[in-house]
């Protein structure tokens, strides 16, 4: 049985100053065991707290954390212990969080890569539930879990401009009940990602994701969620190298983190350092990772189920590979990753949602079952980068419902193979066939 500590024993209190109250909730988060915050009241915090193993953080109705600028930038709320030294922690739990972010945004990194108010980096066993947010500001993402295993994120409203729900490599987890209002992606399956976005790449695999919902904002960017893929080579002397590129050198990986401006640079010598950032050739190289060193990355085994899209966005789920000022996520003519094992059941497309899915990485398996798609369209396209294979995607729609002029295209050099079975085409809407697509029987 967990050990039980009430905050309101510790100077835990909506009187004092963040940084008194920083204090009292990392003491008691050091003692660890069930903390619980057992007051209602606005709580002012300022910097991060770091939570570990077998801990439980849990609030009461009415109790709110708000954040408060420390003057010296601000990097997370709350942190896994184990972030800072990439060892793992298990079996921590969030439990009736509000947080207020109150024009607090992320101007400062704790990790490079770890861009949140809330953040899981080498974590099993993880929960976060009944969780809200309405003020998220333009910079930093509301909850981000990197590096993971057995994560269960439930029952949360979010609100604001960034992304929501931002998931770097891991695999087994449940993104379940949510609702969500922002600017960019709510939900964010980055397995790469910008150099200052994501601590480490790898796979996101086995995932849950259901009974959430996009609901209308005037402006937007982004997609509902982002699938995003990437690949890398070996390091060799004078490859050209930009913004968020990665190379594996000396069994480790090292991403490029410079300015988002378009410059290239020719690297003559291979980064070395087993930790940290170093320039080499005026590139500043971060070391991520020297375990799971792999040469690409993506999404497989996800499954979306009963999401209602209420927003007006241009592409509703997106196979993506990234190729700007920001992040350039495929190398030319590494060995692409094939994002596959996706399925799509009971998606309502409630807004003008040009196309449910557009990708630009390779893709196997997609199942699209028993969804409305309105006039969404399906297209495989192509990231105009040299050396991607894209191998046939096998995409399979199955009771789906089209209420509008829809279309699955395939540009040249990509072929879809249908699969296609009781679906239902209104008298005044169509379903149009472009490029190579082959109706599989």
């Amino acid at each position: 049985m967990q050990n039980v500590i009430y905050s309101s024993n510790y100077g835990f209190s909506a009187s004092n100053s963040g940084e008194l109250n920083r204090k009292a909730l990392q003491k008691m988060l050091d003692i660890g065991g069930k903390i619980i915050v057992d007051e209602a009241g606005v709580f002012d915090v300022a910097g991060t707290v770091f939570i570990g193993s077998d801990t439980t953080l849990e609030f009461v109705p009415g109790a709110y954390i708000k954040r408060v600028p420390t003057g010296d930038g601000d990097g997370a709320l709350i942190l896994n212990k184990g972030a800072m030294t990439r060892t793992y922690d298990h079996n921590i739990t969030i439990r009736g969080m509000r947080l207020m972010c109150a024009d607090v945004d992320i101007t400062k990194q704790n990790i490079v890569g770890m861009n949140c108010h809330v953040g899981f980096f080498y974590t099993k066993h993880t929960v976060i539930e009944d969780f809200q947010c309405f003020d998220l500001g333009k910079h930093g993402f509301c909850i981000q879990i990197c590096t993971f295993e057995d994560s269960r994120v439930e029952n949360v409203h979010i609100e604001g401009m960034k992304d929501a729900v931002h998931y770097g490599p891991g695999k087994r987890f449940i993104l379940r009940n949510g609702v969500f209002r922002t600017f960019d992606d709510p939900i964010a399956l980055n397995a790469n990602d910008y150099a200052v976005s994501n601590p480490q790449m790898g796979w996101i695999e086995d995932g849950l994701i259901e009974f959430c919902y996009d609901l209308d904002q005037p402006e937007t960017t982004g997609f509902f969620c982002r699938l995003l893929g990437g690949a890398w080579l070996d390091w060799k002397e004078g490859m050209v190298i930009r913004n968020s590129d990665t190379v594996i050198s000396n069994g480790r990986m090292y991403r490029a983190k410079m300015p988002p401006d378009g410059k290239e640079y020719i690297s003559t010598t291979p980064p070395t350092h087993t930790s940290g950032s170093e320039f080499v050739d005026g590139i500043l190289w971060v070391m991520t990772q020297n375990d799971n060193v792999i040469h690409n990355c993506g999404c497989r085994n996800i499954h979306f189920k009963d999401i209602y899209l209420e927003k007006k966005r241009p592409t509703a789920f997106a196979f993506h590979f990234d190729n700007d000022v920001y992040s350039h996520s495929y190398y030319p003519y590494a060995d692409a990753p094939v994002q596959s094992g996706i399925t799509f059941e009971n998606v309502n497309v409630m807004a003008c949602v040009p196309y449910f899915i557009r990708s630009t990485t390779p893709v196997g398996d997609v199942k699209i079952q028993n969804c409305t798609l309105r006039s969404s369209s399906i297209r495989m396209a192509d990231r105009g980068v040299e050396g991607i294979v894209y191998p046939p995607a096998r995409l399979s729609l199955i009771g789906c419902s089209v209420h509008g002029e829809c279309s699955i295209s395939a540009v040249e050099g990509r072929k879809i193979k249908l699969y296609s079975y009781a679906n239902d085409v209104d008298d005044n809407s169509s379903l149009s066939l472009v490029g190579d697509v082959e109706i599989m029987k």
